[in-house]
């Protein structure tokens, strides 16, 4: 492990990026790419940054949070090369962000009026049109964690459950409309519906529905490949009711 506490230098990885996107010298991928063609990496980046901590490997952390770094830059420079801001602009843009949401911190040492009354007000400064509770609130955010900012912005405004016996009532009748759904369409819109209550569930009982289902995943992957190993090579041949015979068998010895 490094002993080098900073400060630290990131000029060698904006050189990098320099040269990597000349369109004379540069790598023709790196050169072809855009905002719109580079975002999926970042997003994928910042999941495996996710998943190095659930598995607390710090050698992976770190890895995944250069790759994280890099897409900043990456996209800071083609933000450059369209004069519309400089990696420093980010930079000088962040510090300013923090600073200002903590004056607590870096201001006179007033009590704070909240983190979340400081965002709202830096939105409508932002925002001459919209005016709406839920202004901010970006549309390409993964589905589970939108609903759920998207539910915690509509209940300050008093538009929530006032527990959770509600929300399982709720629940109880989106799978009765999913059930009578008869077409595609209608299917999709009430599976929709169902998973948004689910997670104002979560909400409502204090649990973090992407990080549950994200457990319930690794969970579900866990014992699929107990049930593989045990069945060898018979394992695509069994039956149904094998294969649950056996689920049950890997639920069972995980709780000894």
């Amino acid at each position: 492990m490094s002993s080098s506490t900073g400060p630290f230098d990131i000029s060698p990885l904006v050189t990098i990026m320099e040269r990597l996107r000349d369109p004379d010298s540069g790598c023709p991928w790196d050169v072809a790419q855009s905002f719109a063609t580079i975002v999926p990496y970042t997003i994928e980046e910042a999941y495996e940054v996710a998943d190095a901590i659930a598995q607390n490997d710090m050698v992976a952390l770190r890895d995944e949070l250069g790759d994280l770094l890099l897409q900043v830059v990456f996209h800071a420079r083609m933000a450059q090369e369209a004069g519309h801001f400089t990696l420093g602009d980010v930079i000088a843009s962040i510090c300013a962000k923090m600073t200002r949401r903590h004056p607590h911190v870096f201001g006179d040492g007033t009590a704070s009026p909240g983190w979340e009354a400081i965002k709202a007000a830096e939105r409508r400064e932002k925002s001459d049109t919209d005016s709406s509770a839920l202004a901010g609130v970006a549309a390409a955010l993964p589905a589970l964690l939108r609903a759920e900012k998207l539910q915690k912005r509509a209940a300050r405004t008093g538009f929530d459950w006032p527990d959770s016996q509600g929300v399982v009532a709720k629940i109880h009748e989106e799978l009765a409309e999913v059930a009578g759904a008869t077409s595609a369409t209608e299917r999709h819109e009430e599976i929709g519906d169902l998973l948004f209550a689910v997670v104002n569930l979560a909400r409502h009982s204090g649990v973090d529905p992407e990080a549950a289902l994200r457990d319930a995943n690794g969970k579900f992957g866990r014992r699929f490949r107990a049930m593989e190993r045990a069945a060898g090579d018979a394992f695509a041949a069994l039956d149904l009711d094998a294969k649950e015979a056996l689920w049950q068998s890997v639920k069972a010895a995980e709780r000894t």
